[in-house]
């Protein structure tokens, strides 16, 4: 974690002193006005991980236990950075591993001091004029000169060459345990730079010395404004207020610039700014992934996050709770949500997976981000073979695999274990939704109180207008996941047979109709579905429509090709939380339309088009029914018809029962079917419609405000005395078990 007084002079306020875990930020604007802050060597101690899980909590540890190796002695030439990429970019497609013509190969020291088919060995260590590499790249001899396409070798670069032949071909060989993210840091002496040269400290004395080495020169001292700027960017990625740099410009006062950044670290955006970063590294997210992307609660973990920086957490105590702060003695509530950067795996919700796949899946996700986030190491390639180039094994990286898999989580589905946690600060919610229910409740008498006279409007308009929708004959209804169909006399088609996880339905019909400006997609009930329907799912009959499209051809004539007609608006009887009509025609698949908890009962949905669609002499209309969420969520009868009808507000199914009802004059209704069809039109009233569905929600919102339930997805390990076996994957595949492994480091 950065320190809080990273941009400070060198006396650190109370309380902020800084910690020996923790390395400084190297961001520091050249015209700061501090000079380097002190590293204290203080580190806070934690509580030990419990006795009967020893192994996990060494995570901790794993920054301690890899090896401290002193870097190289430095040479005039560097050759990693100014020979071997010449080797690679001029030498390697001719003389690498894969191909040495004239039986040279330059990959290796031990290869370059052989003799190829010329006699001469292309390197003699400290004799360059002897090296048959420096006669070649320096030839003017077409035949000679290497490379011999292409551009040849530059001065500077055959300088190189020459200077590290010089200096005894220094070629260090790969050693994984001097990997950069292997090397201790060290502390290098700040450049001595010549007397009243520019800079205030020992940063500023680095950056001299590079401008020097690149033949530029310092640029003055920023203006205050651009000061105060670019610390509040720095450290909480918000600019300042205009008042805030008039405050700072008219602050003359020399600890003007310490007071500021006091400010700003003591601020609540400097850990929400910092945090940004961290969880980028702990991949969260507020959905689970995947196809279905269903929303997760984890954000008490990023809270955490946010808390940790702001209270300038250890590094090694913000590890441990993150990795390990179940296995704490008596962890606490937050040590427990700390866990949580391992439960922001993806999660699939989609029908059908395996679960130990995705299990396995999650698994190697937390290893792969131990490499990255801790080590600075990839550790991906490990899972499936040994590589001579990487610093663990295959066998090394099951180990490490095995800290992580004697979880009780899982991967798909199931999102247990979680803990509750206390409700944030709600009563700006509260007052919202409290606002806005008075508004709309309002709305509603108001728009009630007119319903007698629109009502006696509406009866006239559909007693002059009749029957609008026109159903379809509906013809080759195909699935994609091997359901059969059937039609029904009313023009219905059932599904019936094999019932697929997944479907994508077509079925075609002829109009001849022109000027289509909606469509009425109406989901039926039947004895054959499961309970009663109108969709597959087993356990309630529900169904998710994720993209309801359609598209046209003439029915006669030549045939162009086929048009899509694109829908601008739905609207349908009954929509489920968060399935929402207009999901249907969103045109993105992770969304939908379903109608829980009104199972066993007819629904429907007008989809309006963008432009009235058809041709003159029929229209051959195309239907297309996604259905990706998963575990046989599919409609099972459905019926589609079509209007021509221009006012939206017409456009609400009237049953022929409530048309004959309002065909009767008003004086010689019984009271039952008054009431009926003040109430049918109390529901299709389009204003009045919106504003009841809109309270249902928001009475459903206040009384989950009321009584608030949080909860945070959290690591926990399995109560089994023995841990979950753990094997190496031959190749990667979890299926295919090799050698059994226990929890262990690897030996770098």
């Amino acid at each position: 974690m950065q320190p809080r007084g990273h941009d400070r002079r060198s006396r650190p306020s109370p309380g902020r002193a800084l910690r020996a875990d923790v390395a400084p930020a190297a961001h520091v604007p050249p015209d700061s006005m501090h000079s380097t802050p002190p590293l204290l060597p203080a580190s806070a101690p934690h509580a030990p991980c419990a006795p009967r899980r020893q192994a996990r909590p060494l995570f901790a540890l794993l920054l301690l236990l890899i090896a401290r190796v002193s870097a190289p002695a430095a040479s005039a030439v560097d050759f990693q950075k100014e020979v071997e990429p010449i080797l690679i970019k001029r030498c390697s497609e001719c003389h690498g591993s894969d191909k040495q013509k004239a039986r040279l190969r330059l990959d290796s020291r031990a290869a370059a001091l052989l003799a190829g088919e010329s006699g001469h060995p292309a390197v003699v260590p400290g004799r360059p004029d002897e090296s048959e590499i420096l006669k070649r790249v320096a030839s003017s001899d077409p035949d000679e000169v290497m490379p011999p396409k292409g551009n040849r070798l530059t001065a500077a670069e055959i300088a190189s060459l020459r200077a590290w032949v010089a200096e005894g071909a220094v070629w260090p060989e790969a050693d994984p345990r001097k990997f950069w993210a292997f090397v201790p840091l060290g502390q290098p002496a700040p450049p001595t730079p010549p007397a009243g040269a520019w800079g205030r400290n020992e940063i500023d004395r680095f950056i001299l010395s590079r401008l020097q080495k690149e033949g530029l020169t310092p640029r003055g001292e920023a203006d205050r404004p651009t000061l105060l700027r670019r610390v509040h960017l720095d450290l909480t990625g918000l600019p300042p207020t205009p008042a805030e740099v008039e405050e700072f410009v008219r602050d003359s006062s020399p600890d003007a610039y310490e007071r500021r950044v006091d400010a700003l670290l003591a601020s609540p955006h400097y850990g929400e700014h910092m945090a940004r970063g961290w969880l980028d590294l702990a991949r969260y997210a507020d959905s689970n992934g995947y196809q279905v992307d269903l929303a997760r609660y984890i954000w008490p973990y990023r809270e955490w996050v946010i808390r940790a920086f702001n209270q300038n957490m250890p590094f090694d105590r913000f590890t441990l709770e993150q990795l390990a702060g179940d296995l704490l003695p008596n962890p606490t509530l937050d040590q427990r949500i700390a866990t949580g950067f391992n439960r922001n795996t993806k999660i699939n919700d989609e029908g059908g997976g395996d679960a130990e796949e995705y299990r396995v899946k999650a698994v190697k996700d937390r290893v792969a981000t131990l490499g990255t986030t801790w080590l600075g190491l990839t550790l991906n390639c490990a899972e499936c073979h040994s590589h001579k180039y990487d610093p663990i094994s295959q066998e090394e990286y099951y180990q490490l695999y095995a800290f992580f898999n004697n979880t009780t989580d899982g991967g798909n589905h199931n999102t247990a274990p979680s803990v509750k946690v206390p409700a944030p600060d709600l009563s700006d919610s509260t007052r919202f939704v409290t606002q806005r229910l008075a508004q709309v409740r309002s709305g509603i008498e108001a728009a009630t109180k007119a319903l007698p006279a629109a009502q006696h409007e509406w009866e006239k308009s559909i007693l002059r207008k009749g029957e609008i929708w026109h159903v379809l004959q509906l013809t080759n209804a195909y699935s994609n996941g091997g359901s059969s169909y059937t039609n029904l006399p009313d023009g219905s088609v059932l599904g019936f047979g094999v019932n697929p996880i997944y479907d994508t339905i077509t079925v075609e019909a002829t109009t001849d109709l022109t000027g289509v400006t909606a469509v009425l997609l109406e989901v039926l009930p039947d004895p054959s579905l499961p309970k009663g329907g109108p969709g597959r799912w087993g356990a309630s009959g529900n169904f998710i429509l994720d993209e309801f499209s359609l598209s046209a051809l003439p029915a006669a004539g030549p045939r162009p090709a086929e048009t899509n007609l694109f829908f601008s608006r739905a609207t349908a009887d009954w929509e489920q939380l968060y399935y929402r009509a207009e999901h249907a025609i969103d045109r993105n698949p992770k969304t939908g339309w379903a109608i829980g908890p009104r199972f066993g009962q007819r629904h429907f949905l007008i989809a309006e088009l963008e432009r009235p669609g058809g041709y003159k002499g029929g229209t051959k209309l195309s239907f297309r029914f996604d259905q990706y969420h998963g575990s046989s969520h599919c409609i099972g009868r459905f019926r589609i018809s079509v209007t021509t009808e221009k006012d939206p507000a017409a456009l609400w199914p009237v049953p022929a029962e409530i048309r004959q009802i309002a065909a009767i004059r008003a004086s010689l209704r019984t009271r039952e079917q008054s009431s009926r069809l003040a109430g049918f039109y109390r529901e299709a009233s389009p204003g009045l419609r919106g504003l009841e569905r809109e309270r249902i929600r928001l009475e459903e919102r206040a009384a989950e405000l009321a009584s608030p339930q949080f909860t945070t997805l959290v690591v926990q390990e399995r109560s089994e005395p023995q841990p979950r076996q753990t094997y190496v994957h031959v190749r990667g595949d979890f299926l295919t078990h090799g050698k059994e492994v226990a929890a262990g480091v690897p030996a770098i």
